[in-house]
């Protein structure tokens, strides 16, 4: 298949994802999206494109499966330990001086960073004053991160992430493990709301004192970047904070001088006023 039918059938597939089931990836990055369309006909047995679009059109099974390679669910707990401890120290204590706090993880995978920032927060003593909503365009990994379920054999990649992000307990405590898996403390999960929402095409739904969106916007063509910052913007407070992953910038985005980097090399970013 030579280049540029490739390129048409692409197109085609993503149009019909969108009318079908109402998942616009037509703004991600092409480079990404192609990448991931190839590893799609491997996985799903399809010859073509063409194919895969006539089996999605037919088999709405067949989308789940799609979808779980479209969007790539890859995380891990206390991700970037030093990120987590620059929170921890430039961020928190601007946190504390509100009554009652609200967080948005965007692009939340499988709950990995959730849960870290749900440790953190308890660890902080600001847990049980805050709402943390996580959300993802996958069900799926929504389903997955709402059970707080990992395989034991991650645990000691996780400690150790933990202990470099300046923690004050043994991860241990916020979790109990058995038969190969490790269930996290569902004290957690009672300040966290979990829910479908698009980048891409949905609208604010709160209003925040922190969002933590990484390693999400690399995924997204300069529009698509820009709307998600957009939209961030607006759900920010004054004062609020933004987190973005370590290979992201708010460089080129029109809504980037709405904020300032508080934290060099961490990508933290606290919201201004903008004459």
């Amino acid at each position: 298949m030579s280049d540029r039918t490739f390129d048409i059938e692409l197109q085609l597939l993503i149009d019909a994802i969108y009318h079908r089931y109402h998942y616009d990836f037509r703004e991600y990055a092409t480079a990404s999206i192609k990448r991931r369309a190839r590893a799609a006909l491997s996985r799903l047995g399809c010859p073509t494109l063409s194919q895969l679009q006539e089996r999605l059109l037919r088999e709405p099974a067949l989308f789940s499966q799609l979808l779980n390679i479209l969007t790539v669910p890859v995380s891990d707990l206390f991700r970037d330990p030093s990120y987590f401890l620059t929170i921890r120290r430039t961020v928190v204590p601007l946190l504390r001086t509100y009554p009652s706090l609200k967080v948005w993880v965007a692009g939340c995978s499988t709950g990995e960073e959730v849960y870290s920032l749900a440790i953190l927060l308890r660890e902080e003593r600001l847990l049980e004053r805050t709402l943390i909503y996580a959300t993802d365009i996958n069900p799926d990994s929504l389903q997955k991160a709402e059970a707080g379920v990992y395989p034991v054999d991650r645990l000691p990649s996780f400690t150790e992430n933990h202990r470099r992000s300046g923690a004050r307990a043994s991860l241990s405590e916020y979790y109990r493990a058995a038969y190969g898996l490790a269930v996290f403390d569902k004290s957690l999960r009672r300040q966290i709301v979990f829910s479908d929402h698009s980048l891409a095409t949905d609208n604010v739904f709160a209003e925040v004192q922190f969002v933590s969106c990484r390693n999400v916007l690399i995924y997204f063509n300069r529009l698509l970047q820009d709307r998600a910052v957009g939209l961030f913007s607006e759900s920010l407070c004054r004062k609020g904070f933004l987190g973005i992953g370590a290979k992201e910038s708010l460089r080129f985005s029109s809504h980037g001088r709405a904020f300032r980097e508080v934290a060099p090399g961490e990508r933290l970013f606290q919201k201004q006023d903008v004459a």
